[in-house]
């Protein structure tokens, strides 16, 4: 299993923009064959900051979440478009 765990932060001003355009992206991600969980958190502390949690059962199931049209759509060219910062991880879990 894979873990990818991204924080993005948003203006102020595209925060509901970035909630609506997550909810779709969560969505259609869920639907995938990889994909074991895809959860979108919006932080109690600053509603302009969205924590995206994801498992997939490996790399190349990741590899093609990229390649997927919500992802293209509502990743890189909707979030990814609207968001002043981005920082991911790709993780393993624990033993």
């Amino acid at each position: 299993m894979l873990v990818n765990a991204v924080i993005y932060t948003f203006p102020a001003d595209k925060a509901e923009e970035a909630a609506r355009t997550l909810r779709q992206l969560r969505d259609g991600s869920r639907a995938e064959t990889g994909c074991i969980t895809f959860d979108v958190s919006r932080s109690n502390d600053d509603p302009n900051v969205f924590v995206l949690y994801e498992e997939w059962t490996d790399q190349a199931a990741l590899d093609e979440h990229y390649k997927t049209e919500h992802f293209i759509t509502y990743g890189v060219n909707g979030i990814r478009a609207l968001a002043s910062g981005r920082l991911a991880h790709r993780c393993n879990p624990l033993d």
